[in-house]
């Protein structure tokens, strides 16, 4: 039975008497393998190579991550956010793995920190995420004893995101619409009507909505939302067929991967030549929408979950600013209360 080992690194040098011989190594930079290829030693000289990867060194920062990696506060996450996690948590491991946990007590630390944060600075986003997982994994150590402070606290982001203009139009929903699947179309009005996430819209079962009423927990914060569905979501939903569980399906009837949702989302925004709009901007437009049509912001809060000072932040800086409508329906009210 052939075996097939990962990773194995081979290097090729002339010896001095014209002659070549092939290293090997149980990865690019990792101890070299002595036996010969194809031999159950070299395989056993390879699974001890990455055995010795695994077990982190005693009283280095490994050893916090490891920790980290089997308690509640990690493995309580949702699977796609520790998937997001755990790619970090790679660079950090690569990075200060080896890194003695005395020194995370001297004040310079940060600045090590910070330089490694900065080295991702070209994405910024990507160096914010990495900055938030080391600052998570700082947090435990600090909870659990390890460490006396947290290096990593009040961080700053270098990502600043301006969504002010990232409004779902009319005419951007109407071109979804019109190229996309049942599939796809059932996800957008839910989204546009209640203002979740993906990820909870994804999981929402059928015994959530008990006409006109959708009832769920959000899976960030815990938040209990319940909601009358808009008439036309209503009747989007009392005209699907249940072909399972969970209300939003692929188009073989199964549930959505976030990753297969994602892909389709794309693909019916690029034939309907959507650019720099969002599935996550929908949540933005269902408050705007709501503002729009008169309601107020703990109205709008009870609809979409947010809290009432994310609503007014929406409103005011990330998305309104001062938009034109709602400008207008204000008129509109002043105009039918007085005549001056």
């Amino acid at each position: 039975m052939r075996v097939v080992l990962k990773g194995i690194h081979r290097v090729k040098r002339k010896l001095a008497n014209g002659e070549t011989k092939v290293h090997f190594y149980a990865w690019r930079g990792g101890p070299a393998i002595e036996a010969k290829p194809g031999s159950p030693e070299f395989v056993r000289e390879y699974n001890d190579a990455h055995a010795s990867l695994r077990q982190p060194r005693a009283g280095t920062f490994m050893t916090i991550i490891a920790q980290y990696k089997t308690a509640p506060e990690f493995t309580g996450l949702a699977t796609s956010t520790r998937r997001a996690y755990l790619a970090y948590i790679k660079l950090i491991e690569e990075e200060f793995g080896d890194l003695p946990v005395a020194a995370l007590a001297d004040r310079r630390v940060r600045g090590e920190f910070k330089t490694w944060r900065d080295s991702f600075a070209d994405t910024p986003r990507k160096a914010d995420y990495a900055w938030t997982t080391l600052a998570r994994v700082m947090s435990f150590a600090k909870d659990r004893g390890i460490i006396a402070t947290n290096p990593c606290e009040r961080g700053g982001r270098l990502y600043v995101a301006d969504r002010k203009d990232k409004i779902w139009t009319e005419q951007d929903i109407a071109a979804v619409l019109a190229v996309a699947s049942s599939e796809i179309q059932l996800a957008l009005i839910l989204a546009l009507w209640s203002g979740q996430r993906q990820g909870d819209l994804l999981r929402l079962p059928w015994s959530a909505y008990e006409s006109p009423y959708i009832r769920l927990r959000q899976s960030k914060g815990g938040r209990r939302v319940a909601m009358p569905a808009g008439a036309p979501l209503r009747i989007l939903l009392d005209g699907t067929n249940r072909r399972g569980p969970l209300i939003l399906t692929n188009t073989l009837g199964r549930p959505w991967t976030s990753d297969g949702f994602r892909t389709s989302w794309g693909k019916a925004c690029e034939r309907a030549g959507i650019e720099g709009l969002t599935f996550h901007d929908l949540r933005g437009t269902a408050v705007v929408r709501l503002a729009i049509a008169g309601a107020s912001v703990p109205q709008i809060a009870a609809v979409t979950g947010h809290s009432l000072k994310d609503v007014e932040a929406i409103l005011d800086a990330h998305y309104l600013g001062r938009d034109i409508q709602l400008a207008e329906a204000a008129v509109l009210k002043l105009e039918a209360r007085t005549k001056l």
